[in-house]
C-alpha cells in the first residue's frame, strides 16, 4: 500500500529529529573531552603541583565570581573578589559555602573562565569542583582552589592580550551519596525520617 506524501513526509521528519537527538546525547562526552583538552568555551585545565614551570614578572588580575543554580539552598560566595599573580605563578582562593536548611544538601559545582581564550591556560591544582560536597545542617565550609596561569599565554596571538582572568562557580544540587545516604538512614537523621515515625506513632 503506497504512502500519503505527506505521512511520508511527516515520517521522515520524525526520523530526523530521532537520529539527531541521539547524535547530541552520544556527542556530550565528546563535547566534554574537547572542551577541557582545548578550554574552549573557557574550560579550564587540571594540573600537577609538581610540574616544573617559569614564573615571569608579568602580572595577571584574577577575579572570583559565585552563582547557585535556582534550586539549591546553600550560601555561596567567593572570600576574595580578586587577586593579582605572577603568570606562572601559584595561587590560592578560598569559597564559602553554608547549608542553612535543617537537612544535609549535596552539590557539585561546574566552572569556566572569561575571556573564553585564556580557558587553556588557567591551570587548577587542586578545587573542590573537582569532587561532589556534602554539607550537614547548619554547616560553613572553605573551600580552597590552588591554581596558576600558564606561561605560554604569553605566546598566544590573542590571550596574550588578556590583563585581568574571570572565575566562575555555579553549585547545582544533587542527590545525596549512597553512603551519606546510608549513614543518614541508619542513625534516623535521614530527611522526613521523624514525620513518617512520629505518623506511624499517632496511628498506634
Amino acid at each position: 500500500m503506497a504512502i500519503d506524501p505527506k505521512t511520508k513526509t511527516l515520517f521522515q521528519t520524525l526520523g530526523v529529529v530521532v537520529f539527531m537527538g541521539a547524535m547530541a546525547w552520544a556527542s556530550v562526552p565528546f563535547y566534554n573531552w574537547f572542551c577541557r583538552v582545548t578550554g574552549f568555551g573557557g574550560t579550564t585545565q587540571v594540573a600537577e603541583a609538581s610540574a616544573k614551570r617559569d614564573i615571569l614578572d608579568r602580572t595577571i588580575k584574577i577575579k572570583f565570581d559565585a552563582s547557585k543554580d535556582r534550586g539549591m539552598p546553600w550560601e555561596f560566595k567567593p572570600m576574595q573578589t580578586e587577586m593579582t599573580v605572577r603568570i606562572g605563578e601559584e595561587g590560592l582562593a578560598f569559597y564559602e559555602a553554608y547549608n542553612p536548611t535543617d537537612h544535609p544538601v549535596a552539590g557539585q559545582a561546574t566552572y569556566n573562565v572569561a575571556p573564553y581564550q585564556a580557558g587553556g591556560y588557567f591551570n587548577k591544582i587542586e578545587c573542590f569542583c573537582f569532587t561532589e560536597q556534602v554539607l550537614m545542617p547548619g554547616e560553613r565550609v572553605e573551600m580552597p582552589v590552588s591554581f596558576f596561569v600558564d606561561p605560554e599565554i604569553v605566546d598566544d596571538r590573542d590571550a596574550k592580550y588578556t590583563k585581568h582572568i574571570t572565575l566562575s562557580y555555579t553549585f547545582y544540587e544533587i542527590d545525596l551519596p549512597e553512603e551519606t545516604q546510608a549513614a543518614l538512614d541508619i542513625t534516623g537523621d535521614a530527611p522526613g525520617i521523624d514525620d513518617k515515625t512520629d505518623a506511624k506513632a499517632s496511628v498506634n
